[in-house]
């Protein structure tokens, strides 16, 4: 597996990116919104096999406090191998020079990420476009 990466979306076909979205899975995510979430991203990382898209990920960042990686996702083919630890192994050393990098992970992903050296943070809250999904999920509590 000869893997090529790419740290600007100036080619991106973002039906693609919103396709992988959906197989890796981590939900429906519009082409449109994607391409704005990544073009207000100081950090991009797109994985292609053979010209496939098949890994991405992103951090939001403000070149010296606080970078944010999200949208971690790699197609299920191509999960179990790397492609994902390195995306975010990556997205640290873009993120380098801040003074905190914090992720935003799925529940039961915790020790993937403890792995790559992140710590649980205490005082994380959240408000979400639909909390009450997001209590069902797991990713907030009431306490």
């Amino acid at each position: 597996m000869r893997l090529k990466w790419l740290y600007s979306q100036d080619e991106m076909d973002w039906k693609a990116l919103s396709g992988l979205y959906k197989a890796a899975p981590l939900g429906d995510k519009k082409p449109e919104d994607l391409e704005k979430a990544f073009s207000n991203s100081m950090f991009k990382c797109f994985v292609f096999d053979a010209g496939k898209l098949v890994g991405v990920g992103r951090a939001l960042a403000d070149g010296i406090d606080c970078s944010y990686i999200c949208d971690v996702a790699v197609l299920p083919a191509y999960q179990g191998v790397g492609v994902g630890k390195e995306i975010v192994v990556r997205l640290v050393k873009l993120s380098k020079g801040h003074k905190k990098i914090i992720l935003y992970a799925n529940p039961g992903r915790e020790s993937f990420y403890k792995k790559l050296g992140f710590k649980r943070m205490s005082t994380a809250m959240a408000i979400f476009e639909n909390q009450e999904q997001a209590l069902e999920r797991g990713l907030v509590n009431e306490a």
